[in-house]
């Protein structure tokens, strides 16, 4: 059965160009609603424990680093079937590949500074949002 919720997070780049307000409208757009959000930095030990599925990808150092470089914007999101229905509506990982009008489309500006980051199961999107998130924090 498909959960309710899944996590996001607005990236640094995105954060760095301006674009945090147009991705939270587009969110609501599209018919999400927050449960959760915070502005904030990842240290690059807690990027190294929020990505630890990725440990031993090639990919796991830049990414780390670039997710600790600025600050992000972490958000909890509800809707039926969250998780795919968010997947879905930001669009391929590489900004290139991804459907027009996606979010990843319009503000990603590579695989790695996709804009936004979206949970790829229900049961990631509950652990990532328990990362972020105290039960009190979310509405």
């Amino acid at each position: 059965m498909s959960g309710n919720i899944t996590f996001t997070m607005i990236k640094p780049t995105a954060i760095s160009k301006g674009y945090t307000g147009k991705i939270i409208d587009q969110v609501i757009r599209g018919g999400f609603r927050i449960k959760a959000m915070k502005y904030t930095r990842l240290s690059k030990k807690e990027a190294q424990r929020f990505y630890a599925v990725h440990k031993e990808r090639p990919f796991y150092e830049s990414l780390t680093t670039f997710m600790s470089s600025g600050p992000i914007v972490a958000a909890i999101l509800e809707k039926q079937n969250a998780v795919q229905a968010y997947r879905d509506y930001i669009g391929a990982t590489n900004p290139e590949e991804a459907e027009e009008g996606t979010i990843r489309k319009l503000y990603g500006t590579s695989i790695e500074a996709n804009a936004v980051h979206g949970s790829d199961s229900d049961e990631n999107a509950l652990v990532e949002s328990g990362f972020f998130f105290s039960e009190r924090e979310r509405y």
